[in-house]
């Protein structure tokens, strides 16, 4: 029988940082000629950039702001409707049946289409990238929670059943913890769509928001502003998915871990 080789942690996160600057000295290597640099900007000059929109010219704290601001509102709105839509459907075949093919219709529609219309509804302010980021996070909570319901295990339910449960006692002790499971295996995608339909809405039309400033930026050819930014969303998203699973494994004590996770 083979032995399962498995990394350290310290390992794991020295072979990381190793990849990180092997990517960064490329990068310096390749940005040395400037018709490339034009391309993929310069190292040095996108991290010049990013300590001065930090410490610096601190207005672009109000341009984060107003993008965490939009995929908090979109994430928070979307999982709850996604949620409660899902239990209500998965545990209504009637409903479910009648109203399959609209969902199916709609999930499969590109939702950037739906940009330009948001803003002719809500404008150019907040609420027409939430809206497009809902439509986003909707249907990933949506369908994992619809699908949660359904694999509840009919042996569980005829058990609860016989020991008299109620459809509201089966809701909150068997329908709802199957389903919790799947909500936050969802989760993480759903705050990275968050964040997508947040920024895209504003690089669609806004007047603030980082998306505005990379398109400020890509309109006069400034690849390394750009660049930038896409780091700055890049970290934001990495930090929102850090305490979406740092939320996970607080509320999901009884999970167990696998062997592999107990080892890292």
């Amino acid at each position: 029988m083979h032995k399962k080789f498995v990394f350290s942690r310290s390992r794991v996160i020295t072979w990381q940082v190793l990849i990180l600057l092997l990517i960064l000295m490329s990068w310096q290597l390749f940005s040395r000629s400037n018709h490339v640099a034009f391309f993929i900007g310069e190292p040095l000059i996108v991290f010049s950039r990013l300590v001065h929109w930090l410490v610096l010219d601190q207005d672009v704290y109000r341009h984060l702001g107003i993008t965490l601001l939009e995929t908090g509102l979109a994430f928070s709105m979307g999982t709850i409707t996604g949620t409660m839509c899902g239990l209500f459907l998965g545990l209504s075949p009637t409903f479910s049946a009648i109203f399959d093919p609209y969902l199916k219709a709609l999930n499969s529609m590109p939702r950037v289409i739906l940009a330009p219309i948001f803003a002719v509804w809500f404008g150019l302010g907040i609420w027409s990238k939430v809206a497009l980021a809902i439509t986003l996070v909707f249907f990933v909570v949506f369908f994992n929670v619809y699908q949660g319901v359904k694999e509840v295990s009919p042996s569980i339910l005829a058990n609860a059943k016989m020991l008299g449960a109620t459809q509201r006692q089966l809701v909150r002790t068997v329908y709802l913890p199957s389903a919790t499971s799947w909500v936050f295996s969802s989760l993480h995608t759903a705050i990275g769509l968050a964040f997508v339909g947040a920024v895209v809405g504003e690089y669609l039309g806004s007047s603030a928001g980082v998306g505005y400033l990379i398109l400020q930026a890509e309109g006069s050819f400034d690849i390394n502003t750009v660049i930038a930014g896409i780091i700055l969303l890049t970290i934001c998203a990495l930090l929102l998915d850090a305490i979406v699973g740092f939320i996970e494994n607080k509320l999901m004590v009884w999970r167990p871990q696998s062997s592999a996770d107990n080892r890292l």
